[in-house]
């Protein structure tokens, strides 16, 4: 009884002001609606001093109760944004993601978009959230021309699209028939987005089996279909963007690929996407602006210079991971004879020697070594061998040479530190896909884990067919479901993979050099 009447007496000493900070706190963990509008409309009434960030915590809750609450959570959202705007507390992205939320709910959809573009004159950037509530309620009212600027202004603000976006612009192209534009967001989609999701793959389905997907033809010409399969090779396989192909009603499936790549319903042969010409120029003239910053400009410059006239090579070999593969780091340990398994296995499926990239330092250190030296002398001879100056990242010469002369790199390394990141979310990770080869050691032996067979991404062959792969948590991928989209009436082409030749399959004649590991 006696702290009861403790408790009591401390509650009657609390300050206004006091009293609503403990009760914000509460309101702004429950999420509570009821609660936060008495909260807000009893700190209006004592003229308490709300605060932007106050003001904002009551609109995310009012945004969020729009459909238990419907029109009242809107009515309460927008009272307290003109009272923060009477009040001259200009808002911040936080307020007017929320707003637009309001305001899309109750369908109004140009004022949504209005207020994520008055965000510039508070100086503030809209992010991709900003945006969504207004584009999906032009989508909703099937408004694609509005939509589409949605679009325009989200790009222009240096943001890109994800797959609610797209799927969602694809979907207002498609319910208006707008060939052009579902062709273009088939491939915003296979660009921006590895697998789909189920909602996805329904928007995908509806216009391959609706009437206006049925009646679109193709506009090439006969004489064509050389430069259809021209522009796949030269976009790494796996795509053109030239236009529809073929004509005639679709045929979809829901079907599996097989380990090989091979479509289980269509029996079409999926490829290993590998990125375009342009994009890998791009990469590397990226890799060598990071590099020079933080390398020794001399140094790379030279080894750049030294890369132009030894470029014959398909496989790069990251020295130090193989060679400290399993080995006792606290000893120092480096495995020579591990290195030297992989360098002869990779001769003997190419034919031509592959080169390793080591620190020079280490090379030294090696050389000192008379078990080592026969073999290590035998690679500098040969040109096998480049040792990377002291001081230096051994990183930023063994993926600017694989990326280069565009071929295979042996490392286990995962390349996931922040120095990789600053190579773009969406390129490196594909790029890995396709030219990283893995490696073990089981009992001894060497095992090479080459890249897939095929790329599990949205695929449009030469021959007009497109493969979707949808989302999912398979251990063994020969289970996920995928979209086989097929018609009658397609182009003859063959199904060969254009990328084969990076599968260190072909066999050539050995070019001899004679290089020093220390440039």
């Amino acid at each position: 009884m006696k702290n009861q009447r403790k408790k009591i007496d401390n509650n009657k000493t609390l300050t206004p002001e006091s009293k609503f900070r403990s009760d914000f706190s509460i309101c702004s963990k429950t999420k509570d609606f009821a609660g936060a509008i008495s909260l807000f409309e009893s700190a209006v009434s004592q003229n308490l001093k709300l605060n932007l960030h106050h003001l904002n915590c009551f609109l995310y809750i009012c945004s969020n109760s729009i459909e238990d609450k419907g029109d009242l959570a809107i009515e309460k959202g927008f009272s307290i944004f003109n009272h923060m705007i009477s009040s001259k507390i200009n808002p911040n992205e936080a307020t007017i993601t929320a707003v637009s939320r309001l305001a899309a709910a109750k369908d109004d959809a140009d004022l949504s978009f209005e207020l994520v573009k008055s965000l510039l004159k508070y100086n503030e950037k809209p992010r991709l959230r900003t945006y969504d509530a207004a584009l999906l309620c032009y989508v909703k009212k099937s408004d694609a021309e509005m939509a589409y600027l949605v679009e325009k202004d989200i790009l222009s603000m240096g943001l890109c699209l994800e797959e609610q976006e797209i799927a969602a612009l694809l979907k207002v192209s498609a319910e208006i028939g707008n060939e052009e534009k579902v062709y273009e967001y088939l491939h915003k989609l296979r660009t921006s987005v590895r697998c789909v999701n189920e909602s996805t793959a329904e928007i995908v389905e509806s216009w391959f089996t609706g009437e206006t997907g049925a009646k679109v033809v193709s506009r090439l010409e006969d004489s064509d279909i050389g430069r259809v399969k021209d522009v796949v090779l030269k976009n790494g396989g796996g795509w053109h963007g030239l236009g529809w192909v073929g004509e005639g009603k679709w045929v979809l499936q829901r079907t599996a690929i097989d380990s090989g790549g091979c479509c289980c319903a269509c029996k079409d042969q999926l490829a290993c996407v590998d990125t375009s010409k342009e994009e890998t120029e791009k990469f590397a003239q990226s890799l060598v602006s990071l590099a020079v910053e933080r390398e020794k400009r001399s140094n790379f410059t030279q080894f750049q210079n030294w890369l132009d006239e030894h470029n014959d090579f398909e496989a790069i070999v990251d020295g130090a991971n193989i060679g400290l593969y399993q080995q006792n780091f606290a000893e120092g340990g480096f495995s020579v004879s591990q290195l030297e398994i992989v360098v002869n296995e990779l001769y003997n499926r190419s034919k031509k020697w592959p080169l390793v990239i080591l620190h020079d330092k280490r090379i030294r250190a090696l050389l000192a070594n008379p078990s080592n030296r026969g073999i290590l002398e035998e690679w500098i001879e040969k040109g096998v061998l480049y040792g990377t100056p002291v001081g230096s990242n051994d990183d930023w010469y063994w993926l600017y040479a694989s990326v280069k002369l565009k071929c295979m790199l042996v490392t286990n390394d995962e390349m996931r530190d922040h120095i990789f990141e600053l190579l773009g979310r969406n390129f490196f990770p594909r790029w890995k896909e396709r030219h990283q080869v893995h490696y073990t050691f089981p009992k001894g032996q060497l095992k090479l884990q080459m890249p897939p067979s095929y790329s599990i991404i949205i695929q449009e062959s030469e021959k007009g067919t497109w493969h979707v792969p949808l989302v999912g948590d398979y251990t063994d991928e020969s289970s996920r479901t995928w979209l086989c989209i097929t018609r009658s009436n397609i182009y003859k082409t063959s199904n060969k993979n254009p990328n084969s030749s990076l599968n260190f399959g072909i066999t050539g004649k050995r070019k001899e050099r004679s290089v020093s590991p220390t440039r």
